[in-house]
């Protein structure tokens, strides 16, 4: 699944890691340092602009720039020792080129949030019926985000584009390496099918998973500073009193309590998808059979094989209906959690309505960041079932003993060939 893309896949994401850790290190304890020394300090929160300029900032064009240089020095490096690999442009480069394209969208919502303080404040004065308020005024700052949003669109769609060529290389990738291991894979049951329809799912679906992780860590590099300065707007929490830096606290609390939850109630629910595309698949193969040979899909057989798959449903909508309680439980609390906890600070009025605009977005992206299990997790359990499905053929592959479920098909496929003669 990982060698046929990326060149030597553990080495490969295990230099990865550890090349973003001493990155980021490097940034914290010397570029960032540099980086004020040369001009290119950071602008207050406060003043930050509003406006396409923002990306124009001396420390945002010096980030990119320390950027760059990082992806270019990891990239080459991997890009010399592999340079045989046939996927090494797609697998490598394409990678570099996801990852910054996500942290700028990430950056587009950070000028998006900049733009409701100074828009929520003018709204609040204008509902409060302040003087000097015009309608050029609300249009100017309409016209701001319409640039913005233009932008946003532009590489929303171009990332998208960009994506889902990366994503059906890493499947061709996939499927030209199984069928050059055909001879070992094909009397895998469902190996047509795991070759041809489970690369697919299996990549579609981690294109889904992939650009959310990573724009989930992108979004908690970018806003958690800006929630931290947030934090000092908020005078004190309900039951709690004054907490420092409470915005990162609750946000991280909430989103813990949400991912343990959902664990929780959702730990059967790989093993049913994964037993459901088998029965499925032992089904459909019957029917198949039976198009050809008269003495194939006979009614007491596609009844118990239709029992298997029934009764699989049933236990998959029962273990989903107490997921779900749980699920549709958080995500309702979620949406009345910021408030609540930001309730003393409304009354005691030290916030206007723009801040508050500024501080709900900010914790919902980081709050939504630290929940990425709980917003995927449906889709992980997909994921996982497949990922068993083709280990199949990672064990056939490389001579290794099968899974259990696939040696018990095995043993019952051999055990009504010897009694049909």
């Amino acid at each position: 699944m990982f060698h046929s893309f990326f060149p030597q896949p553990k080495a490969f994401f295990t230099s990865l890691v550890v090349w973003t850790l001493i990155s980021i290190a490097g940034w914290y304890l010397f570029a960032a340092h540099l980086g004020v020394s040369l001009g290119y300090g950071p602008v207050p929160e406060e003043q930050q602009p509003i406006d396409l300029s923002f990306f124009l900032l001396p420390e945002n064009v010096w980030f990119y720039s320390y950027f760059f240089l990082s992806a270019v020095i990891f990239c080459g490096a991997w890009h010399l020792k592999a340079l045989h690999h046939p996927w090494k442009l797609w697998s490598i480069w394409g990678s570099a080129l996801i990852i910054f394209v996500t942290y700028f969208g990430v950056q587009i919502t950070v000028v998006i949030n900049n733009w409701r303080r100074p828009f929520g404040d003018l709204l609040q004065n204008a509902l409060s019926k302040q003087p000097g308020i015009t309608v050029d005024n609300f249009y100017d700052l309409m016209w701001i985000f319409c640039q913005i949003a233009f932008l946003s669109m532009f590489v929303s769609i171009m990332t998208d584009f960009f994506t889902s060529h990366y994503i059906f290389r890493w499947r061709t990738a996939m499927n030209n390496f199984y069928m050059s291991k055909w001879e070992k894979l094909r009397h895998i049951e469902g190996a047509s099918q795991r070759v041809q329809e489970d690369t697919m799912r299996f990549s579609s679906t981690l294109e889904g998973l992939g650009i959310s992780l990573i724009n989930s860590v992108m979004t908690l590099v970018v806003f958690l500073p800006i929630l931290l300065a947030l934090s000092h707007y908020v005078t004190e929490l309900p039951f709690i009193g004054p907490v420092a830096n409470s915005l990162f606290w609750l946000a991280l609390f909430w989103s813990a309590f949400g991912t343990l939850l959902l664990a929780i109630a959702g730990v059967k629910l790989p093993g049913l998808n994964f037993r459901n595309q088998r029965v499925e698949a032992a089904y459909r193969k019957e029917l198949v059979y039976g198009e050809d040979h008269a003495e194939r899909a006979q009614p007491l057989t596609v009844r118990e094989l239709f029992g298997n798959v029934r009764r699989n449903y049933y236990r998959m909508y029962f273990h989903y209906m107490y997921f779900n309680v749980a699920r549709y439980f958080y995500i309702q609390a979620d949406a009345l959690f910021v408030v609540f906890m930001l309730v003393p600070t409304i009354v005691a009025g030290t916030i206007t309505y723009g801040i508050f605009q500024q501080i709900s977005t900010a914790f919902g992206q980081v709050s939504n960041s630290f929940q990425y299990l709980v917003n995927s997790w449906t889709t992980i359990i997909e994921l996982l079932s497949i990922h068993k499905r083709l280990k199949a053929f990672e064990a056939a592959i490389d001579d290794e003993p099968l899974p259990e479920i696939d040696q018990r098909y095995l043993e019952r496929e051999a055990g009504a060939v010897h009694a049909d003669g």
